[in-house]
């Protein structure tokens, strides 16, 4: 649980670091921020537990909320349920091997030097009763999922853009983890990440706006399917 009033110098640093946070309609900032808090993960800071980005929608300025990397890892083990979990980016010059079926085999040696351009991400987990489950996704396939999926990933202030990496290898884990048993606060941080926020100031629910994007010529998400749940409806759709 983060300290309230820590919490709140932290979402003001947030602001003074990326002034266009101050531009995004009330409602969407509202509703990343409070998202962050519930979710007990610190925004826009050097630990990378969350992200609240800046991005313009249809010309108007909005704030979308992303877990980072180590957010989700935090959130897994906090489940009490994973005895570890891990995800590793695999460059052209590594040795590296795996397959699917009744005996799943992953075999990964890095090479110490001139590895390489990244070629592909995976994930690993193990479960404190023994059970275990990886999945591997290819370099060219994360990023037409971040293309599909986060509206913000051609804005500047996006981790996509200034830590690809961390996100490719949260995005695979992400994957993986739909089949380890986590309990409800790590779905809620996955159904509400990436997506668009609102904040119903009526009831105090955060609002989930789920869209399917494209990216037009311009560089500006535009949403086509729009749904609105709560985040509690999310949890139990998940």
């Amino acid at each position: 649980m983060i300290d309230g009033e820590r919490f709140v110098r932290m979402c003001l640093t947030a602001l003074s670091k990326t002034p266009k946070l101050g531009e995004c309609t009330v409602p969407s900032f509202l509703g990343a921020v409070m998202t962050s808090a519930q979710l007990g993960l610190e925004p826009n800071t050097p630990l990378g537990q969350a992200y609240l980005i800046p991005y313009k929608n249809k010309g108007i300025m909005e704030c979308q909320f992303q877990v980072g990397y180590k957010g989700l890892i935090e959130l897994v083990y906090r489940s009490g349920q994973i005895l570890s979990i891990q995800s590793q980016i695999v460059y052209e010059n590594d040795e590296f091997s795996y397959s699917y079926g009744i005996d799943e085999t992953l075999s990964h040696k890095p090479t110490l030097s001139n590895r390489g351009n990244p070629i592909a991400v995976y994930a690993i987990f193990k479960t404190k009763d023994g059970g275990r489950g990886f999945d591997v996704m290819s370099i060219e396939d994360i990023r037409t999922h971040a293309k599909k999926y986060s509206q913000s990933h051609n804005s500047s202030y996006s981790p996509w853009s200034n830590n690809f990496e961390e996100m490719a290898k949260k995005t695979v884990l992400k994957k993986v983890l739909k089949y380890a048993p986590i309990r409800t606060e790590y779905t809620a941080a996955v159904s509400v990440d990436e997506h668009k926020l609102d904040y119903d100031t009526a009831t105090n629910d955060i609002i989930v706006i789920d869209s399917f994007i494209e990216v037009d010529s311009n560089n500006q998400t535009e949403p086509t399917e729009t749904a609105e749940t709560t985040v509690n409806e999310q949890e139990e759709k998940f």
